[in-house]
């Protein structure tokens, strides 16, 4: 059974699509810690765990979310983009992007903020132009 996330990427489930090219999808979080909250995952395996897998496609899941890291700061107003890979809530490799004011935009166990459905729209749209533009 395919996992939520594959779903997602295959456009089964709809989602905020920030990024995509041949191997990797990025989207926003549905539960964000920040405005542009996006998350990174590799299309083409559901490997739970990170370093599990194979060199190509750890290469180029960070090269990936490096790019979409510089769209969301182009289009998300932020000090900088933090990067958290935990894995534990979703049986699927991903990335945590974060806009950053602080480190503290980072704790995941903070009450989170809520985007409007437009917002979201908007803030994928912005991203996905930045980066279509790099």
């Amino acid at each position: 059974m395919a996992t939520i996330f594959t779903r997602i990427a295959k456009g089964e489930i709809p989602s905020y699509k920030c990024a995509e090219d041949e191997n990797f999808y990025a989207f926003l979080d549905i539960s964000p810690l920040a405005e542009g909250h996006t998350l990174v995952i590799p299309k083409n395996t559901e490997d739970d765990y990170i370093f599990n897998l194979d060199s190509k496609t750890y290469e180029g899941l960070w090269a990936f979310a490096r790019k979409v890291a510089v769209a969301i700061k182009q289009a998300v107003p932020c000090k900088r983009v933090g990067v958290a890979v935990l894995g534990m809530e979703v049986p699927h490799t991903h990335i945590h992007l974060v806009p950053l004011q602080s480190e503290g935009d980072m704790d995941f166990r903070k009450v989170k903020p809520q985007v409007s459905d437009e917002r979201k729209k908007e803030l994928a749209a912005a991203i996905l132009k930045a980066y279509e533009t790099l």
